[in-house]
């Protein structure tokens, strides 16, 4: 799987520009007014929405599987930040604590253990009182129901890539024990979710 998004990532490089996702912003938003200083950002790529959090006084965590995005973001943003090289799906990389964990479009390509786990992880790396907030992609895509079907839900497309679609039923079903509060439609490249989770 590294292979895959190594190569996926030199052939897109800085496809997506330097401004944030609207996610990332609205995040932001959310973890300036509730104090959040210290964020875990998954799926780090080369930075662009994680740069957000640092230009708010908030100290950022990192993880990205590949190694050219981690190159770009270090030679882009500088070296003074900590971004664990591998996949989420091999979490904990520390035993820090977080009171913020933002995750951008990377969920919904994980199979459904990997989902479990990881909503598992991210919430045990969590304060209490901490936030996180996943960005995942709706069933009101205009992708949904094409490729090859994997399983419900789940489909295989551009050449290699299992996408998995939510809506308000599955995003319950995932994070309901998560400190699931709040959800909101957001338009990105594709009808997003906007998913929020308080630890209590």
């Amino acid at each position: 799987m590294t292979e895959f998004w190594e190569k996926s990532f030199n052939e897109k490089q800085e496809m997506w520009g330097f401004e944030p996702a609207q996610s990332a912003i609205l995040t932001k938003e959310l973890f300036l007014q509730q104090g959040v200083k210290k964020v875990l950002v998954l799926g780090y790529g080369y930075g662009r929405n994680a740069e957000i959090f640092r230009e708010n006084g908030m100290h950022v965590t990192g993880i990205e599987i590949s190694q050219t995005a981690i190159d770009m973001a270090r030679k882009h943003y500088g070296t003074a930040m900590t971004i664990y090289h591998g996949s989420v799906t091999e979490m904990p990389f520390d035993k820090e604590k977080y009171d913020g964990v933002f995750c951008y479009a990377l969920i919904h390509l994980l199979d459904g253990s990997e989902r479990a786990k990881l909503i598992r992880d991210c919430y045990e790396q969590l304060e209490p009182g901490g936030y996180m907030v996943f960005t995942v992609i709706s069933k009101a895509a205009p992708t949904y129901g094409q490729g090859t079907r994997l399983s419900e839900d789940r489909y295989e497309m551009f050449g290699g890539v299992n996408l998995y679609f939510y809506d308000r039923e599955s995003i319950q079903a995932e994070f309901g024990n998560a400190g699931l509060y709040e959800v909101n439609e957001v338009t990105e490249n594709y009808p997003f979710y906007l998913i929020k989770c308080k630890k209590s």
